[in-house]
C-alpha cells in the first residue's frame, strides 16, 4: 500500500477528487444537515469545480494505480527468476 502513496498520479488524482468534489459536497451534507443558510442551495461554481475535476482526477488515480500494480509485478516476477 506504501507504493501507491509514493506515486506521483495516485496523489494528483487524490488531490484533485478532494479539492474539486469536496467543496460541492460539503454543500450537499451541510444543507442535508440543516447547517447550511439556504436550504436548498444551488451551488453553481462548485459544481462547475466538481464536473472538470472530477473525471481527470479519476483518470490520473487509475493509471497511477495501474502503474504501481505493473511495476509490482514486474518486480515480483524479477525476484523469482
Amino acid at each position: 500500500m506504501g507504493a501507491y502513496w509514493r506515486s506521483g498520479l495516485v496523489k494528483l488524482g487524490l488531490a484533485l477528487l478532494v479539492f474539486g468534489v469536496g467543496p460541492l459536497v460539503a454543500i450537499i451534507v451541510l444543507a442535508a444537515i440543516g447547517l447550511w443558510p439556504d436550504p436548498n442551495p444551488n451551488p453553481i461554481g462548485p459544481g462547475l469545480l466538481a464536473c472538470l475535476s472530477f473525471w481527470p482526477g479519476l483518470i490520473c488515480l487509475i493509471v497511477g494505480a495501474i502503474r504501481v500494480a505493473n511495476r509490482e509485478r514486474v518486480g515480483d516476477r524479477r525476484g523469482a527468476d
